[in-house]
């Protein structure tokens, strides 16, 4: 069996055996009960540049009906592998999360905890011209919003830095569940356009 330091990402989308196999050693370090179609459809994800539609998945994994395609997603959702981008179109949009990085931070299925509360952090760029989403993960260890933010000398973490902005901001009260930052502009092909 391959380590995750012999799949390299850049190898994916002309690998697809690189991409089952990645696919499969995921879900086991995710504790999730293996199936071909998980397999199927978290190597799709990891193989596609930008976030992808339930139909785009579709269209690739012809012989999957619907219903188990769903499910899958919704599994790898759940399990933190994935995640769902709501967009502008009112089409949800999925890409494979990091869930060995989210874990590294200790936190639990690609959320963080805080004060008992779930908090999804994550960013995305949006191409304004094609509509494509991509993920904003930081290649490094730190995530994409905790390279941005600086960091504070309480070592708190960024959904802890970003809800003391907030009350500082609204007052007292407000609780944030979920970040959500989205840049947009052109991707690099539609600016080369």
């Amino acid at each position: 069996m391959k380590s995750k330091a012999d799949i390299t990402a850049n190898a994916l989308p002309h690998d697809p055996a690189a991409a089952q196999a990645l696919a499969e050693l995921q879900l086991r370090d995710a504790s999730v009960r293996v199936t071909q179609a998980r397999v199927s459809v978290l190597a799709a994800l990891l193989s596609a540049r930008s976030a992808v539609s339930h139909q785009d998945i579709q269209d690739k994994l012809v012989d999957m009906d619907r219903v188990t395609l769903y499910r899958a997603l919704d599994c790898l959702t759940e399990a933190g592998l994935a995640h769902k981008i709501a967009s502008d179109d009112r089409i949800f949009r999925y890409n494979a999360g990091t869930g060995a990085e989210h874990h590294d931070h200790g936190s639990h299925g690609g959320h963080q905890h805080t004060h008992g509360h779930a908090q999804h952090q994550h960013g995305h760029f949006k191409c304004t011209r094609c509509a494509r989403v991509f993920c904003l993960d930081g290649s490094g260890e730190a995530g994409f919003l905790e390279s941005v933010l600086p960091s504070s000398g309480k070592r708190q973490t960024t959904a802890a830095q970003l809800q003391t902005a907030l009350q500082k901001s609204l007052g007292k009260g407000f609780r944030s569940h979920e970040i959500e930052l989205t840049i947009k502009g052109w991707c690099a092909d539609c600016a080369d356009d």
